[in-house]
């Protein structure tokens, strides 16, 4: 009879680090120009604290993950491709991480920036 282990005890992930994760991955996608707050509220906040996770908003509801993208993407790029894009790396990269499924990747355009044509 194998011999029983016991239990070792359980790992907890905070939503700030899975913040952390998402970040890092939108912040790789083409067409991306950066985060935005989500609202005026939000973004005092963000200003007084860490600006790494601007933009990224992480909800564990039932066990799943959710996780909402505010993002402003360069003027000239099809939108609806880069969310779709946004949408993929932040739930490979995240999935990866943390070997959990994530239920729910939302992206919000929060404005377009128009780069200098010199």
């Amino acid at each position: 009879m194998p011999e029983q282990s016991p239990s070792l005890g359980r790992v907890e992930v905070s939503p700030i680090a899975i913040a952390s994760i998402a970040s890092e991955a939108v912040l790789t996608c083409y067409g991306v120009v950066g985060t935005a707050a989500k609202d005026l509220t939000a973004n005092i906040t963000t200003a007084l604290s860490s600006g790494r996770r601007r933009g990224i908003e992480v909800r564990i509801e039932e066990g799943q993950i959710i996780i909402d993208v505010y993002v402003i993407i360069e003027y000239g790029t099809r939108i609806v491709a880069v969310a779709r894009s946004v949408m993929n790396v932040v739930k490979f990269s995240v999935e990866r991480a943390l070997g959990m499924p994530v239920a729910e990747v939302n992206v919000h355009v929060e404005g377009l920036r128009v780069s200098d044509i010199d």
